[in-house]
C-alpha cells in the first residue's frame, strides 16, 4: 500500500513538473517572438529614417536610390498590413494575399538590388540604370497600391451595404415604435369592452338565479311553518294561538289548597 502511494505521488510530481516545463517553454517562445518582433520593427524604423534622411539630404544617384527604396518599402508595407487586417473579416482576400506574396518576392529582390547599388562606387553606371530601376519600382508599387485600394474599396462597400441595411431596419423599428401608443389604446379599449360584456352577463345570470330562488322560497315557508309547529317552536315563526282556548279546570270543595313545603 505504501509503495502504491509513493508511486502515485511520484506520478503527480512528474505531471506537475511536465506542465511547468511546458508552460515555461511556451512563455519563452512567446517572449522570443515578442523580442524578435520588437527588434524587426526597430530595424525597419531605423532603415526608413535613414532612407528618408538620404532622400532629403543627398542629391544625385544616392538620393534617387534612397527615394526608390523608401517608396517601395512604404507601399509594400502598407499593402501587407491592409490585406492581413482585411482577411480577418473577409476570407475572400486570401487569394489577394497569395498574389501579394508573389509580388513581395519581386519587391524584396528589387530592394536588395537597390541596397547593393548604394554601395557601388560606379555612379555613372548606376545613373544609366536609374530609368529601368524607376520603371520596375513603379510597376511593383502600382500593383501593390492596386491591391491595397481594392481591398479598402471592398471593405468600404461592405460597410456601406451593412449600414444601408441597418438603416432600413431601424426605420422599420422606428415606425413600429411610433404606432405602439395607438395599438396599446386599441388593445386597452378592446379589453375594457370585453370586461364590461362579461360583467353584464354575470349580472344578468345573477338576476335570473335570484328570481328562481325567490319563487322556490315562496312555497317553502308554509311547509316549514307547519313542520316547526309540530316540532315545538324552534323556528323563526311563532305558533299562532287557538281560536277557542280550553276552559280552566273546575275547582271542587274537597280539593284543599296545597301548602308549600317547608324548607326546614
Amino acid at each position: 500500500m505504501e509503495a502504491a502511494l509513493i508511486i502515485f505521488a511520484l506520478m503527480v510530481l512528474f505531471a506537475f513538473l511536465g506542465l511547468g516545463a511546458y508552460a515555461t517553454v511556451k512563455v519563452v517562445k512567446a517572449t522570443k517572438r515578442g523580442v524578435d518582433r520588437t527588434i524587426t520593427q526597430a530595424r525597419r524604423t531605423v532603415e526608413d529614417t535613414t532612407l528618408r534622411a538620404k532622400s532629403f539630404g543627398q542629391v544625385g544617384v544616392a538620393g534617387a536610390l534612397a527615394q526608390l527604396r523608401l517608396d517601395l518599402r512604404t507601399s509594400m508595407r502598407s499593402t501587407q498590413q491592409a490585406l492581413h487586417d482585411g482577411v480577418r473579416v473577409d476570407a475572400s482576400l486570401r487569394e489577394s494575399i497569395t498574389l501579394f506574396e508573389r509580388l513581395s518576392a519581386h519587391g524584396h529582390e528589387l530592394d536588395d538590388e537597390l541596397k547593393r547599388l548604394e554601395q557601388d562606387p560606379d555612379r555613372k553606371r548606376i545613373a544609366d540604370s536609374l530609368p529601368d530601376l524607376r520603371e520596375r519600382t513603379a510597376k511593383i508599387t502600382q500593383a501593390s497600391d492596386s491591391l491595397r485600394w481594392a481591398a479598402r474599396d471592398r471593405a468600404r462597400r461592405f460597410a456601406e451595404d451593412e449600414l444601408s441595411t441597418l438603416s432600413a431596419q431601424i426605420e422599420v423599428e422606428s415606425d413600429a415604435l411610433r404606432d405602439w401608443s395607438r395599438e396599446s389604446v386599441d388593445h386597452l379599449a378592446a379589453a375594457a369592452a370585453e370586461w364590461d360584456a362579461v360583467q353584464a352577463r354575470a349580472q344578468a345570470s345573477g338576476s335570473a338565479q335570484g328570481h328562481a330562488q325567490g319563487g322556490a322560497q315562496g312555497q317553502t315557508p308554509g311547509q316549514s311553518s307547519g313542520r316547526s309547529s309540530a316540532a315545538g317552536g324552534w323556528g323563526a315563526e311563532q305558533q299562532q294561538p287557538a281560536l277557542n282556548p280550553a276552559a280552566p279546570a273546575p275547582q271542587y270543595p274537597w280539593q284543599k289548597t296545597r301548602r308549600p313545603e317547608s324548607t326546614t
